[in-house]
């Protein structure tokens, strides 16, 4: 991408990081993954980083169809996204970070992005912040009347990585263990208010029922002895002997 030097440093790292690699810090721990930027460090880090970054302006990166991208609401809090094709995910509007690459640009007729030709919803002008980026470099030469200053950013709600539904670590998942550990199932929220009865998150508790089938499992058969079989006795009388004539 040209025209770095005409917009702020957070930005080109920004821009140009990798996200959603493990983070070498933390190696071993679960959840690794650097899907936080901090705009004071210019740098991406992971949740296990944040006690080191606290007072720092944050920004959440998600994943929607395997690209980078960043909820608009948090993002206009830095830099104008005006024109910038949005979309919707978990019921909140996203915009990608760069542009998406393509076999073949879009020849039809209708609305483009103005800077890699890809096919556009009216009334968008671009597909990325990336491809805004460097119009406006390249046809106002910089971005100073588009930035905002924005000296607290905080994660948004949930932004830590943190899940809410408990995990039960692997290599513990057996046949048998699923069968007769007391763990149920929960359907979510959002599973039980549309009627569709899909299966949630993992929840530890033990039911009444659960434990029934736990010691009907366990429990052993007792069975009763066969009754004796009683021998039949060969009632029938012997052969007469008869006396003999004479």
């Amino acid at each position: 991408m040209v025209g770095y030097s005409y917009f702020p440093h957070w930005l080109e790292c920004l821009l140009g990081e990798e996200f959603f690699n493990p983070c070498l810090l933390h190696e071993t721990a679960k959840k690794n993954e650097k899907n936080i930027f901090c705009l004071d460090c210019c740098t991406s880090i992971c949740p296990h980083c944040l006690s080191l970054h606290r007072s720092h302006r944050l920004l959440q990166i998600r994943r929607y169809v395997y690209h980078d991208v960043v909820r608009v609401d948090d993002l206009e809090k830095l830099i104008d996204c005006s024109f910038i094709q949005s979309y919707t995910t978990n019921s909140a509007k996203v915009v990608f970070l760069n542009q998406r690459p393509q076999s073949r640009p879009f020849r039809g007729s209708g609305n483009i992005c103005s800077t890699c030709d890809r096919s556009l919803q009216d009334p968008y002008l671009f597909c990325s912040l990336s491809c805004k980026v460097q119009y406006l470099v390249r046809k106002e030469g910089g971005l100073s009347k588009y930035l905002y200053e924005c000296e607290f950013l905080p994660l948004p709600e949930g932004g830590r990585g943190e899940s809410l539904c408990y995990e039960l670590d692997e290599g513990q998942m057996t046949p048998e263990s699923i069968l007769e550990s007391p763990i149920c199932f929960r359907t979510s929220s959002a599973s039980a208010s549309s009627g569709s009865g899909g299966v949630g998150c993992w929840t530890v508790g033990c039911t009444a029922t659960t434990t029934e089938v736990v010691k009907k499992k366990r429990s052993k058969v007792f069975r009763s002895p066969p009754a004796e079989i009683p021998v039949q006795v060969n009632r029938r009388k012997a052969v007469p002997h008869r006396s003999p004539l004479y």
